[in-house]
């Protein structure tokens, strides 16, 4: 209409498959981080899973999609913050060195979680948190007792 393209007013262009070539594929692993009491990992090679715009991509992070991961959400601890069956996009690149409060997926005795972590303005130690209150919270743990797989950058899920 008035030789505008539908694109340009945030329809989908006449060259689908143009497009959706320029989106970033990123893998997801068919591992669940548990948000409870922990989930073990199996198979962890990486299917394309999900596809980014990638402006919208590094708006979120700098890292290259190769650091980046998808992986399912189980259990309720972090709720409301994050509920069973939400995907989430793990940047591997963003934990070690840089860590910093979030929500991060942690592997703590052979167990993955997804949790929030608060850093401790001395030392290298850290509180591990739920966000649901009736999970009870890992006040002061030291960076040597908890493996930190990498933070929550983006959540996904199925509104019902």
């Amino acid at each position: 209409y008035f030789q505008i393209p539908v694109s340009m007013l945030g329809g989908m262009p006449d060259d689908r498959a143009a497009e959706f070539a320029e989106l970033v594929p990123v893998g997801r692993v068919p591992v669940r981080a548990a948000a409870g009491p922990g989930a073990f990992a199996g198979d962890e090679r990486a299917r394309a899973y999900f596809a980014f715009d990638p402006l919208w991509l590094k708006g979120l992070t700098g890292s290259a999609a190769s650091k980046l991961s998808v992986i399912r959400v189980e259990g309720d601890s972090m709720a409301p913050t994050l509920s069973a069956g939400d995907d989430i996009l793990v940047d591997f690149a963003d934990a070690g060195d840089r860590l910093r409060d979030g929500i991060y997926v942690l592997r703590v005795d052979g167990a993955l979680l997804v949790k929030r972590l608060a850093i401790h303005p001395v030392g290298r130690r850290v509180a591990v948190q739920s966000d649901n209150p009736a999970y009870s919270d890992l006040p002061d743990c030291g960076l040597d007792e908890i493996e930190c797989i990498g933070r929550v950058i983006w959540a996904g899920r199925k509104i019902v």
